[in-house]
């Protein structure tokens, strides 16, 4: 595996599942050229989704013109209820990308105990996908989740038809709190696939003025980058580009692998400083400290994601990037669970009080809500899959 994958959600031309005829020769250039730029240097893991609209059927344009040992091949597809749908579904995969075999397959989006149940089960999807290993028609089977910390730790300890052999996860400097995770994969030799550092890790390609001055000299894209692939448990990152150009910052990354603590301890001490200061240091360490689950909330209301976006807002500007992730809520499904706080003011504050009540800071954080609404909230968002 190379330390950077290319990802299939940004270059193809539509979410909708197009017929080839349908898709315009320009952008199937584009697609091809971003897949020839990425070989070209050293980018040979090539991965995308059932669920990625055209990209599937776009990428099986150019794949079977590619000597097949010199890349590596990852689709990812929903579980589902129905194990031999599932099945189904793989060899229609296979047959989109033009490819006898994957060499990676991704159980996509165990979010949920459902979606977790639907793989593990017996004769659920990991079983077949484990029989279609055993047929030659895939290499290795991991997943890709959005879920919680305990639910992604749940299907890591996954014994049955073998486990899984990789896992596609959110990790990043922003978002740090699945490395429990990423150990407990390195402990199972379970290889670690970060998802999305560039976009999901703060909007990086278009980030804050606030952001570049404490990443410095590094562009937030070099910053974030060096800080995943310094951890040896780390092993690739998704590189989503949209065109061939979007290789550029990250190409800089592996010349400071050598070094890269003496290049990340000062950014990092300037950023974990500049949190401190915007919010204080007790509430950078423990503001989701005793708050309920979305689940237990009042107005199922995923009180830590929304302190999370306000304190990034607060200490780094990342403004644009709270709005986008914010307004997901109500809006993301079980890629991004929970609500907003556009019904706070329905909330008693007797009930409200009681759900904080653990929280050590339960007599501001519904002040601290109301900012996040003011400062966040806005229209409705959907997912780029949605969009």
């Amino acid at each position: 595996m190379p330390v950077f994958s290319l990802g299939g959600m940004r270059y193809q031309q539509s979410w909708d599942d197009l017929p080839l005829e349908d898709v315009e020769e320009e952008n199937q250039r584009n697609l091809e050229a971003v897949v020839r730029r990425a070989l070209e240097l050293g980018v040979n893991h090539i991965e995308t989704a059932r669920g990625y609209g055209s990209s599937e059927r776009q990428l099986g344009r150019i794949l079977p013109t590619l000597p097949r040992d010199k890349i590596v091949v990852q689709t990812k597809i929903a579980p589902c209820a129905d194990p031999e749908l599932f099945r189904q579904h793989v060899h229609e995969s296979l047959d989109r990308l033009g490819l006898e075999h994957i060499d990676l397959l991704g159980l996509h989006g165990i979010n949920t105990y459902e979606a977790h149940w639907h793989s593990v089960r017996p004769g659920g999807c990991l079983e077949v996908a484990r029989q279609l290993q055993a047929e030659g028609k895939v290499r290795h089977v991991g997943f890709s989740t959005h879920g919680s910390l305990p639910q992604i730790l749940d299907t890591l300890r996954t014994d049955v038809n073998g486990g899984f052999d990789y896992v596609n996860l959110h990790w990043y400097y922003i978002f740090q709190n699945n490395w429990p995770a990423i150990e407990e994969a390195t402990r199972r030799d379970i290889g670690v696939f970060i998802i999305s550092p560039v976009n999901k890790g703060g909007m990086l390609n278009s980030p804050s003025d606030r952001l570049v001055e404490l990443c410095g000299p590094l562009h937030p894209i070099v910053f974030n980058c060096l800080f995943c692939l310094a951890r040896p448990q780390v092993h690739t990152l998704s590189l989503g580009a949209a065109r061939p150009s979007d290789f550029d910052l990250q190409m800089r990354v592996p010349p400071l692998l050598e070094g890269a603590a003496n290049t990340l301890t000062p950014i990092v001490a300037r950023l974990d400083a500049a949190m401190a200061d915007a919010v204080g240091p007790e509430v950078a360490q423990r503001y989701a400290e005793g708050l309920p689950d979305w689940q237990s909330a009042p107005g199922y209301m995923n009180f830590k994601t929304m302190l999370w976006l306000r304190n990034l807002a607060l200490a780094y500007d990342l403004v644009e990037y709270g709005q986008m992730r914010y307004n997901l809520l109500g809006n993301g499904g079980h890629w991004f669970p929970g609500l907003s706080a556009a019904g706070l003011g329905a909330i008693p504050d007797e009930a409200f009080a009681k759900a904080v009540k653990n929280s050590p800071f339960a007599d501001q954080v519904r002040g601290w809500l109301e900012q996040t609404h003011s400062l966040l909230g806005g229209a409705a968002v959907q997912r780029l899959s949605q969009s």
